[in-house]
């Protein structure tokens, strides 16, 4: 007896991974119809091992349920299992739905939240008229259709309707339908959300095309956003002023002082205001909103202070980034562990984030770098403060705007100025605000290495120039050389101990399994 479940989903990549990794578990095949996505959907869907069918268009969630039931007919299903991929439904109750119908005391089973008869829980449907009086108990389209059903359904309704024309087809043609309930999994988790004031910074420079459509998608479980025009030279003043939202508060520049001011404003408002969580959204709509419960909800759980978006951990993520851009982080990420002090952290670029009150509140925000390593210099001094960071791993995204960072004069500034923070963190962290004998291990390896290799070469032009040069300086060199490399490398591995026995808790990845 075989089992296919069928997904429709758009835009699904914030769920897709977890929903098809637990179907998985009760079904035999999924077939997953991408309804013209414009992020990771299929990319990822494929990846974990779903036949995956493509829109061109997106064409709506009744055209997608169309195009499953016919790619599924033709593997010949004992039963279909529609699941959709928006993270309301649990796949670990396909079993609930799927036991009528293989026991063959229903045709179809309809998924639901609460009774449509107020009854009971387990209900049988009797005609036409009292599936309509369910109708928004039916919404859910979590069910399960017998093989024998699969010809009848005509898809004719719009998105709106069509589960009920569903249930209304099987009926009509004398099959059996029943229900049972469900859990629903709020995938925002509203009552925590709920609990803690939430702002959103936006910084925008230049971005005329997308910082309406950047405002219009923030969710609505956010309190106050704030819009910092960074003296814009195009029409996106103008466009903010047409903004009809209240929680817009706008932060206008007159001179433009670089994207990490215009964030580094927007903080200080929010403390202000009192904000209990504080994310970052750039202007330019290339930051997911529905990401973002991911980085709210460690740092309201309490188990992080700053969290990060993360695009380098898995391989399907990654496949949106152009290669120089993937490159350039994975450089930037190296030289950022060694900076910060943060060893488990990847993809320091990556602007979308969040952060507590209590960090914005310590970390001295008047001290932020303002050209666009400002993210770099904000891990230096949170570690240097013993705050607690997390990685969250999501895709990239990358819309009509454009990236005008030139990656060799970005990568000189911003590797210069992790130096400075790195010597600034040795000296706060390990020698004012307590101490650790690493600062001595630093120290020698910046001294011993530049004298091995300038020592190194002078031994290289005496011989070449056939000056008399004893073989005791080649292995005195060498000893000095072998002794810098040393002490860098313990003084690397006692700041990673350091910083994974932070009095305030470990550095973690958190991704959805």
């Amino acid at each position: 007896m075989t089992v296919v479940a069928a997904i429709p989903a758009y835009n699904a990549e914030v769920y897709i991974k977890n929903i098809i990794k637990r179907t998985k578990l009760y079904v035999d095949h999924v077939v997953l119809v991408d309804d013209g996505s414009s992020d990771a959907t299929a990319c990822i869907a494929k990846n974990m091992g779903a036949q995956v069918i493509r829109h061109g268009d997106h064409l709506g969630k009744a055209a997608a349920l169309a195009t499953a039931f016919e790619e599924v007919k033709k593997l010949n299903p004992s039963v279909l299992v529609t699941i959709y991929a928006n993270g309301f439904h649990n796949p670990d109750d396909i079993p609930a739905i799927l036991n009528p119908v293989l026991s063959e005391d229903a045709d179809v089973v309809n998924g639901v939240y609460v009774t449509s008869s107020g009854t009971g829980l387990d209900t049988t449907f009797e005609d036409v008229e009292a599936t309509s009086k369910g109708q928004f108990f039916m919404a859910s389209g979590f069910r399960a259709y017998s093989s024998k059903t699969l010809d009848v359904f005509k898809f004719t309704k719009g998105d709106d309707a069509i589960e009920v024309e569903l249930i209304n087809d099987a009926i009509k043609s004398g099959f059996k339908v029943r229900e049972v309930p469900i859990k629903i999994i709020d995938p925002v988790k509203r009552e925590l959300l709920a609990s803690k004031r939430i702002g959103v910074v936006v910084p925008a420079y230049n971005e005329e095309k997308l910082i309406k459509a950047t405002v219009e998608g923030i969710p609505q479980y956010v309190d106050r956003i704030y819009v910092i025009n960074d003296a814009s030279t195009d029409n996106t003043a103008k466009d903010i002023e047409t903004l009809n939202d209240p929680r817009v508060f706008v932060i206008t520049h007159e001179t433009n002082k670089g994207v990490g001011a215009a964030i580094v404003n927007g903080y200080k408002q929010s403390l202000k205001e009192e904000m209990d969580v504080v994310a970052v959204m750039a202007g330019d709509n290339q930051m997911n909103p529905a990401q973002l419960p991911k980085l709210l909800m460690p740092i309201i759980e309490g188990r992080a202070d700053y969290t990060k978006g993360n695009r380098l951990f898995s391989t399907e993520f990654r496949e949106d980034m152009s290669r120089l851009r993937l490159l350039g982080n994975s450089m930037l990420t190296f030289i950022t562990k060694i900076g910060s002090g943060y060893w488990n952290i990847m993809d320091p670029q990556n602007g979308y984030t969040a952060i507590s009150k209590e960090a914005l509140a310590e970390i001295g925000l008047d001290e932020i770098y303002t050209y666009y390593g400002y993210c770099n210099h904000m891990l230096v001094r949170l570690n240097a403060f013993g705050f607690r960071t997390l990685d969250v791993v999501m895709p990239a995204r990358y819309g009509q705007e454009k990236s005008t960072i030139k990656y060799g004069p970005y990568m000189s500034k911003v590797s210069i100025m992790l130096f400075k923070k790195f010597l600034w963190r040795l000296k706060m962290k390990y020698m004012i605000l307590s101490f650790h004998p690493l600062v001595l291990f630093y120290i020698l390896s910046m001294a011993f290495l530049p004298a091995g290799v300038l020592f190194g070469m002078a031994i290289l032009i005496a011989t070449l120039m056939q000056w008399p040069v004893s073989a005791n300086l080649a292995i005195l060199d060498a000893l000095i050389l072998i002794s810098g490399a040393q002490f860098l490398l313990f003084a690397m591995l006692f700041d990673m101990q350091e910083s994974d026995k932070d009095i305030r808790g470990e550095n973690r990845l958190y991704h959805e399994d």
